[in-house]
C-alpha cells in the first residue's frame, strides 16, 4: 500500500472554485466513507481548510487511486470533474509526505508561517479516527506532521515570517494603520463561534476594541465565547452573544464585522449591507443634497452610499472604461456603439445600476435627450462616430470606509458585491489572496524547509523499516512454534526427564534460535529502512516459505489498534 494525496488549494486554483468546491461537514464524512469503500483504498482522510482541500488515502494502486480519488471529490464537491481536473495536483509517497509537512508547518499557508492550519489537521485525524477510515499509515502521518509542524513553530522564527489569516485580514483592513490603533474604540460584530471566529474575537479583544458581539446560529455557543473573553482578565472588553436574527440591527451598530460560519449561502448580503451602511446609528455617512448646493450645475448628487452598480446587462468593457478613466455615462463610453447597443446602454442606464453619485447634475430629461439625439444620429449614419482622443472623466472620490467587513468563510459568507459599495471596505479570501502573493518570505523559511527535508527522510525510513516488521514478527512466530514442536517430541522420547533438565533443554534450543535470526532480522530492518528496501520483506518471506496468510494477520492487528488510538 502506498500514500496519495490528490486535492486543489490557494495554489493551484482561483478562489470562485475553491468556493464551489468547499465541502460542508457532512460532506466531508461521506467522502471519508464513500473513500474507504472504493476498491483502491484502505485508509482515508480530509483536510479541508478555507484555502485548500486534500483527500489522503492508501492505495494499493497510482493511476486507478488517482482517478477514484478525483472522482469522489468532484462527487462530493459538486463540481464536475472536468471542470475540477485542471486545478488538482497529486502528490505520491516520500512527495504526499513532504507536502503534509509542509502544510503542517506553514510553508504552503496563503499567509507564510501561520499556526493555526495545526489544529486543522488534528481535527482532520480526529474526525477520520471516529469514522476508524484512519488506519496505521495516516496515524503515523498525521501525528508526525503535528509534531513537525510544532518543531518548526519552537525551533524556528517561522512566527515572525507568519501570522493567522484573522490577524492578516485586519492588517489589510486597516491598510497599513497599526491594526491595535486602528481598532481601538471601534465596535466589532463576530458571526460564528468557531475556531476562527473564536480567534478573529479574542484578537479583536486584545486590539482594544470597545465591543465584541458574537452571533451564531447555536446561541449556546454564541453565549459561551461570549463569556470566554469576558472572563478574560488579559482583556477588559465587555462581549454579549446575540443571535443570528439580530444579526442585521448590529450591523447598524458595528465598524467592525468579521464572518466565518460553515453556511453554504450567503451570510450577508450586498442589499443587507446597503441597508445597514444607510441605517447606522449616529452622523449619516455622506452630505445631504444641501450640502453641496443645489443649485451648482456642477455639484455632486448626494445619494445614498449604497447604489451597487452591477455589471449584469451592461454593453460596456467595465474593467476597462474603469481603467481609462471614462465616464460610463459620458460620450466617450459609447463612442462607437450601433443604434442596438446605444439602446441597450441606455436601459441599463435607465434601471439605475450605475451609481449616480459620479454623474453630473443636468436637468431633468437631459440624459433621455442626449439618448435621443445619439441614437438617431446612429440610425443615420450606422454608428456614432469614435473620437480620437476622449477625454478622460474625473476619477470619483470614493468615501472612506464606514463599516470594515473581514469575510474568512469558504464559502464566502459576505456577498462579493459589497466591494462595490461606498462606505464599505471588505477583505476576503480572494482579496487576501492577492495580498499575500507578492509577501516576502523570512529567513526561517529556509531552516524550516531543512526541518521539513530530515523529517521527511526520517518518516521514509521508519515506514519503510514498519513495512517488513510483519514479516519479521511472523519468521519469529514460526521460530517458536518449531522450538515448541522439537521439545514436545524430545518428551515423547525421553518421557522420564526430569521438569529442571527439560526447561534448561527448551532455553537452550531458544537461544539458539534467538541468536542465529538475530543478526538477519536486524539486518534486514536497517536494508527495509533505505530507499528501494520494500523488496526485502518479499525476500525474507521467500526464503523462509512463511504463510502469507500469517504475515497479513500481523498486520491486520496493528491497524485495528491505530485505527483506535487518538491524536496527541
Amino acid at each position: 500500500m502506498s500514500l496519495l494525496v490528490v486535492g486543489l488549494s490557494h495554489r493551484s486554483a482561483p478562489v470562485s472554485v475553491l468556493e464551489r468546491a468547499s465541502l460542508s461537514a457532512d460532506a466531508q464524512l461521506k467522502l471519508l466513507q464513500d473513500t474507504v469503500a472504493a476498491e483502491p483504498a484502505a485508509e482515508a482522510a480530509v483536510l479541508a481548510t478555507c484555502n485548500r482541500i486534500e483527500l489522503y488515502a492508501d492505495v494499493d494502486k497510482f493511476h486507478a487511486g488517482v482517478a477514484e480519488l478525483s472522482t469522489l471529490l468532484a462527487q462530493h464537491s459538486g463540481v464536475g470533474l472536468d471542470e475540477l481536473t485542471p486545478y488538482l495536483y497529486v502528490h505520491y509517497e516520500d512527495r504526499a509526505v513532504h507536502h503534509l509537512f509542509s502544510v503542517a508547518c506553514g510553508l504552503d499557508s496563503m499567509v507564510v508561517g501561520e499556526g493555526q492550519v495545526l489544529g486543522q489537521i488534528k481535527d482532520s485525524l480526529a474526525r477520520a479516527q471516529d469514522l476508524h477510515t484512519a488506519g496505521r499509515l495516516l496515524n503515523d502521518l498525521f501525528q508526525q506532521s503535528l509534531r513537525v509542524g510544532k518543531r518548526a513553530h519552537s525551533e524556528t522564527g517561522i512566527d515572525r515570517a507568519g501570522q493567522s489569516l484573522v490577524t492578516f485580514g485586519l492588517e489589510q483592513l486597516a491598510a497599513g494603520e497599526d491594526v491595535s490603533a486602528w481598532a481601538r474604540g471601534k465596535k466589532a460584530l463576530v458571526i460564528g463561534a468557531g475556531s476562527m471566529s473564536s480567534l478573529a474575537a479574542a484578537t479583536l479583544a486584545r486590539a482594544g476594541v470597545a465591543e465584541v458581539v458574537v452571533a451564531n446560529r447555536t446561541f449556546d455557543r454564541a453565549e459561551r465565547l461570549a463569556r470566554i473573553l469576558t472572563e478574560d482578565e488579559s482583556t477588559d472588553v465587555p462581549a454579549r452573544a446575540v443571535p443570528m436574527e439580530s444579526v442585521p440591527a448590529e450591523l447598524t451598530r458595528a465598524d467592525i464585522a468579521v464572518s466565518c460560519t460553515g453556511a453554504t449561502g450567503l451570510v450577508l448580503t450586498a442589499e443587507a449591507i446597503a441597508a445597514a451602511v444607510e441605517g447606522r446609528a449616529g452622523a449619516p455617512a455622506t452630505g445631504t443634497p444641501a450640502a453641496f448646493g443645489e443649485d451648482s450645475p456642477s455639484a455632486v448628487r448626494a445619494l445614498p452610499p449604497t447604489s451597487l452598480g452591477t455589471d449584469e446587462n451592461c454593453p460596456l468593457d467595465l474593467p476597462a472604461a474603469q481603467r481609462s478613466g471614462f465616464s460610463v455615462l459620458g460620450e466617450a463610453a459609447v463612442a462607437g456603439m450601433d443604434a442596438a447597443t446605444l439602446e441597450q446602454h441606455a436601459a441599463w442606464v435607465d434601471n439605475a445600476t450605475v451609481d449616480r453619485r459620479t454623474a453630473v447634475r443636468r436637468a431633468p430629461g437631459t440624459d433621455a435627450e442626449l439618448i435621443t439625439a445619439l441614437a438617431a444620429t446612429a440610425a443615420t449614419a450606422g454608428r456614432i462616430p469614435e473620437r480620437r482622443r476622449p477625454e478622460p472623466a474625473a476619477a470619483p472620490v470614493r468615501p472612506e470606509p464606514v463599516l470594515f467587513l473581514l469575510d474568512l468563510a469558504m464559502p464566502r459568507d459576505v456577498d462579493a458585491a459589497a466591494h462595490r459599495l461606498a462606505g464599505v471596505r471588505l477583505v476576503d479570501i480572494e482579496s487576501l489572496a492577492e495580498a499575500s502573493a507578492g509577501a516576502p518570505m523570512a529567513a526561517d523559511v529556509d531552516q524550516v524547509r531543512r526541518i521539513v527535508g530530515d523529517e521527511v527522510a526520517a518518516f521514509g525510513a521508519a515506514l519503510r523499516a514498519a513495512h517488513i516488521t510483519p514479516t519479521v514478527v511472523a519468521l519469529r512466530a514460526m521460530a517458536a512454534d518449531v522450538v515448541a514442536g522439537e521439545i514436545a517430541r524430545l518428551e515423547g522420547r525421553l518421557p522420564a526427564l526430569d521438569d529442571k533438565h527439560r526447561a534448561e533443554i527448551t532455553q537452550t534450543v531458544k537461544r539458539v534460535v534467538d541468536k542465529l535470526l538475530h543478526a538477519p532480522t536486524v539486518r534486514v530492518k536497517q536494508l527495509a529502512a533505505e530507499p528501494g528496501g520494500a523488496g526485502y520483506a518479499d525476500a525474507l518471506r521467500t526464503l523462509f516459505d512463511l504463510d502469507p496468510e500469517t504475515v497479513a494477520s500481523v498486520s491486520r492487528a496493528d491497524d485495528s489498534t491505530e485505527k483506535n488510538r487518538g491524536p496527541e
